[in-house]
């Protein structure tokens, strides 16, 4: 079955980065879209970034645009969420999830930024 295990995330402090890594296995990861999403404490899932199959195609939240950069490595079957000048308010619970939108996601990594 679809597995997606998230790992790097951990205490940054403000201006600092992080880079996680979402490694999956379970269905044919080089054919599909992956996104990123993050929920802060007491709020909704927020969509963070996405990424098409090939890696050609990115998009991103206008809260992290031109501070995260998602990649992926179809080779070992990992996606990545390269996090630059991280803000308090990119505190929260971060998932991989499988397709562009949605999906299903691993258990997540907590990233925090202390203010």
């Amino acid at each position: 079955q679809v597995q997606l295990v998230e790992s790097g995330g951990g205490l940054a402090q403000p201006g600092g980065s992080l880079r996680l890594s979402c490694a999956a296995s379970g269905f044919t990861f080089s054919t599909n879209a992956m996104n990123w999403a993050r929920q802060a404490p007491g709020k909704g899932l927020e969509r963070v970034s996405g990424i098409s199959s090939d890696g050609s195609d990115t998009d991103y939240a206008d809260s992290v645009k031109g501070r995260f950069t998602i990649t992926r490595d179809n080779t070992k079957n990992t996606v990545y969420l390269q996090m630059n000048s991280l803000k308090p308010e990119d505190t929260a619970l971060y998932y991989c999830r499988k397709g562009l939108f949605g999906g299903v996601r691993g258990q997540g990594t907590q990233v925090t930024v202390p203010s």
